[in-house]
């Protein structure tokens, strides 16, 4: 007997994910929403947090299955293959595996000038100074209860670079790592707002206005030796940071060698592209109901501001002892860029510079501690992978 119409009409709906969504996946769905209107509309880092937000929304639709993992039965005394697993969980492997942030560290160095760095080596020292910020979120997070590798993961925010932090999370904690992936492309997307408050409470009218002198020109020889130098002694300093900073400097040593320009262009367009998709979409997919909806996102999200904040002002404290070191020569809100937001921290600098002398002009100036961030962002990330990994 055939069943009635009505009655096919409810079972469609019953076996529908309608019947089986649940209210905190419907909150998950609203939340990535949201942070599509930011990515769409405020233009907050679109080019990551649109792919992360639009992941978050596939991983919280019920019965989709995109995130399963793939299920295997034993058939006589072989394992085989009994149902694939969902095309998030396949993504997801390059994550899982330290494959994608690398690559995109290849793209990221392919795109560097490291010029105002090799012109001013000095400006190393602030771009460590504004590492300051991890290691007091990390300090924090183990006062709040976390574990080692947690606070390890949460402290990384401060370095304001959204693959090293997906690097570190995933080899620590990748329970975490959405929440963490999400505050730190925000923050990111957050620090001219964040930023100048800081710079300004922390420096006085004649530091900000300081005018620096013009880099010194740098040579296509030290731009060819610098990816190589650097590679070699972070690596041998710091072994766990060799993929991102091998990574890092190969981009870099293809775009000054000037021989390879098609590996130069495909690194910093296409590939970083379509690495950009796959690994915003695959770190927004683990932000399930389950795993984001806890206290710990708010705590995360709280420490992540407050790694942010330290980092800024430790780059700027240690301009201030510049400034006095060089007797007035270096103005301390280059500081700040030393987070590895580049090129907008630099940007932060000069915009806030410009507004107490309107003819100064710091960004290039600032550029050495943006990109000397890079680095030290990533050589934190593999101190705190040999302490706890």
């Amino acid at each position: 007997m055939e069943k009635p119409f009505i009655q096919v009409i409810l079972d469609f709906i019953g076996d529908s994910g309608f019947a089986a969504i649940t209210w905190q996946q419907a909150l998950m769905l609203l939340i990535s929403w949201i942070l599509i209107y930011l990515a769409i509309k405020k233009k907050y880092e679109p080019l990551l947090l649109l792919p992360i937000a639009f992941g978050m929304m596939l991983a919280n639709l019920p019965l989709a299955g995109l995130t399963a993992e793939p299920q295997y039965e034993m058939v006589n005394g072989q394992m085989k293959l009994k149902e694939v697993g969902g095309l998030l969980y396949y993504l997801y492997q390059g994550v899982k595996l330290g494959i994608y942030p690398p690559l995109i560290f290849l793209g990221i160095g392919a795109m560097t000038d490291f010029g105002p760095l090799i012109a001013n080596p000095s400006s190393l020292l602030l771009g460590a100074a504004a590492q300051l910020g991890i290691f007091a979120a990390f300090f924090l997070a183990r006062l709040l209860g976390f574990d080692p590798r947690a606070a390890a993961s949460i402290g990384i925010i401060g370095g304001a670079d959204g693959p090293t932090a997906i690097f570190l999370t995933t080899r620590l904690k990748p329970e975490l790592l959405g929440p963490i992936a999400i505050a730190a492309y925000s923050y990111m997307a957050l620090i001219p707002m964040i930023q100048p408050p800081i710079m300004r409470a922390l420096t006085t009218k004649k530091e900000r206005q300081v005018m620096m002198e013009q880099l010194r020109p740098v040579s296509k020889l030290e731009k060819i030796l610098f990816p190589i130098v650097v590679t070699v002694v972070g690596s041998l300093l710091v072994p766990s940071a060799a993929p991102l900073l091998g990574m890092l400097m190969l981009g870099n040593l293809f775009r000054e060698s000037f021989v390879v320009d098609r590996l130069s262009n495909t690194a910093q367009n296409e590939l970083i592209n379509i690495i950009t998709i796959f690994l915003g979409v695959t770190v927004g997919s683990t932000a399930t109901a389950e795993r984001f909806l806890s206290p710990d996102t708010l705590k995360i999200i709280a420490l992540g501001l407050v790694a942010f904040a330290f980092s800024t002002a430790g780059g700027v404290l240690f301009g201030k002892i510049m400034y006095w070191a060089t007797k007035g020569k270096v103005n301390p809100l280059i500081g700040s860029a030393g987070v590895s937001a580049v090129p907008m921290a630099a940007r932060v600098s000069q915009v806030v510079g410009q507004k107490e002398n309107p003819s100064n002009f710091l960004l290039m100036h600032a550029m050495g501690p943006n990109v000397a961030g890079v680095i030290g962002s990533a050589i934190a990330a593999g101190v705190l992978l040999n302490l706890f990994g």
